[in-house]
């Protein structure tokens, strides 16, 4: 999977969560998927973007996890900002809640990857068996 974007930092807003691409990457192209993958050689969640011939994706690096957990706790779907340009995220809530929960105690997606899912998610993972 080529990586042409990636989210390079996180921000709170209250309930709010905005993540930046840097501005020198490509404005994301098509249309928001409702969908989400996991690249896990890369310890990145991947948004996927609609285009009329596959997808444009959206890389979500360790680094910026902490915001995401926010985003669940909040439940609310975060936006990304290219420039000044805000683009939203729907289905994001549901398809990383999804991912989190299917990579809970799954090795699969590799020992190191899943070691440090269940670590930053793991407030929302208690909230979850509980």
């Amino acid at each position: 999977m080529r990586i042409k974007n990636r989210v390079i930092k996180g921000q709170a807003n209250g309930n709010d969560i905005l993540f930046s691409l840097d501005a020198e990457a490509e404005r994301p192209t098509g249309a928001p998927a409702r969908k989400m993958i996991t690249d896990s050689e890369e310890h990145a969640f991947v948004y996927l973007m609609e285009e009329e011939e596959g997808y444009t994706y959206i890389h979500f690096p360790e680094e910026v996890w902490p915001f995401m957990a926010q985003a669940l706790r909040a439940g609310n779907d975060p936006s990304l900002v290219w420039n000044d340009e805000k683009i939203p995220l729907p289905g994001f809530i549901e398809e990383l809640t999804m991912l989190v929960y299917n990579i809970e105690g799954n090795d699969n997606y590799g020992e190191a990857f899943t070691t440090a899912v269940e670590q930053e998610f793991e407030a929302f993972l208690q909230n979850i068996n509980q």
